[in-house]
């Protein structure tokens, strides 16, 4: 499996099968993401952030835009979309009315799995939306 084919499994496996514990499958268990200026450090609280935020949007839905990795597969990046209904995102009052952002990824992978994420979301746009 090609590094780009892992994150794609990823975004398949846990976001859009709503799946925390599929975490296990791909991140090492020191895995650090970045997110929103704050880094969410191990595989255990990285999986209770993937719950809490499949929790804020109950239906998401990760579109997979583009994926491309450099020339080792050390780096994957991914552009992304998601849709769902907004049920507290982002602390916000839980609506329930549709919302959809995009962002971008980046991973660094090493021997097969993820090691770190770096993530943008387009947080204006969601306000907007």
């Amino acid at each position: 499996m090609t590094s780009s084919e892992l994150v794609e499994a990823f975004w398949e496996q846990v976001w859009n099968a709503h799946d925390p514990e599929a975490v296990d499958r791909f991140v090492v268990e020191d895995f650090v993401i970045t997110n929103g200026g704050r880094d969410i450090v191990g595989r255990d609280a990285f999986k209770a952030w993937v719950a809490a935020f499949l929790a804020e949007l109950p239906d998401l839905r990760m579109h997979v835009e583009e994926t491309f990795e450099n020339a080792d597969g050390s780096r994957v990046t991914s552009r992304w979309r998601i849709t769902g209904t907004n049920y507290g995102y982002l602390h916000s009052a839980a609506i329930g009315e549709p919302i959809g952002f995009t962002g971008t990824a980046v991973w660094e992978v090493r021997d097969g799995s993820l090691v770190r994420n770096w993530v943008e979301r387009s947080t204006p746009a969601v306000l907007t939306t």
